[in-house]
């Protein structure tokens, strides 16, 4: 992608160097419109109302006028030569991209399973799990328990304690593709009010700050995989539900624990 953005740019500042400035009102010097163009110049050196109108496509023929007043250059044989040179190299290189990710998509269709498992967490899409599965695979026999591929993730705290006091550390190096993709995944969780990773999230924010409630969702999410690429279970919103009340149970029973201790009488509602 890199290199394809590089080449495109290559070739606009030509054109913009010989006259013809085409993202003045192309929205993408290369699409559609903007290719016929080029291809056009390649072979003729300038361009007309006439083979302007044969180029453009759909609404752009609305502003034919203002475009040719943009495309008022000319190109020499020379410039025509380099033009088709870097045109093709562009168009080479889309194809080389092209024919990668149709073997990517060919190979995640190995791994339908797993990926239909990831794309159940929300925040999740294709492309994240296919991301993901590239990195950690679907095998998880290799990582005895969540803790070592967390730590292999980068994802792990640090441990920085000195004459008895614990300062700041920060998280291990690890993978960084898997540690980028698992934060941004986390991002977006993080604006879904009605989930219950995005309740933990916040309240980690209130403590910690952003960044780190970032981290610490990214590893709880590379956590949940790890178990769902292990048991084969999809996730399941309903089972943090149930543990939420569970939780809210026993901290209402600690409380009238506490309370009749105090020699207070506890009634529960009915």
């Amino acid at each position: 992608m890199h290199d394809i953005t590089a080449q495109k740019n290559r070739i606009d500042k030509f054109l913009q160097s010989s006259g013809f400035r085409f993202t003045a009102f192309l929205s993408d010097a290369f699409g559609a419109s903007g290719r016929n163009i080029i291809r056009h110049l390649i072979q003729n050196g300038s361009i007309d109302r006439e083979a302007l109108n044969k180029c453009l496509k759909t609404q752009t023929r609305n502003r034919i006028n203002e475009i040719l007043v943009a495309l008022n250059g000319s190109l020499s044989i020379h410039q025509r030569s380099f033009l088709s040179m870097a045109f093709h190299h562009l168009e080479q290189l889309e194809a080389h991209r092209n024919e990668v990710e149709d073997a990517i998509a060919a190979e995640i269709m190995k791994h339908s399973e797993a990926l239909n498992l990831l794309c159940s967490i929300p925040g999740i899409d294709v492309t994240a799990a296919a991301s993901i599965i590239a990195e950690i695979g679907t095998n998880m026999s290799a990582f005895p328990d969540s803790q070592h591929i967390c730590s292999w993730a980068g994802l792990s705290p640090g441990n920085h304690e000195s004459a008895g006091k614990r300062k700041s550390a920060h998280i291990n190096k690890g993978n960084p593709y898997l540690k980028s993709m698992l934060c941004e995944v986390g991002w977006i969780i993080s604006g879904k009010q009605t989930l219950y990773l995005s309740g933990w999230y916040w309240r980690v924010k209130q403590r910690k700050g952003a960044k780190r409630a970032t981290v610490a969702l990214a590893r709880k999410l590379l956590t949940l995989i790890y178990t769902m690429l292990k048991t084969g279970e999809p996730y399941n919103e309903d089972c943090f539900e149930q543990r939420r009340k569970r939780s809210e149970r026993k901290r209402a029973n600690r409380m009238a624990n506490e309370l009749q201790k105090l020699g207070y009488l506890v009634v529960a509602p009915e």
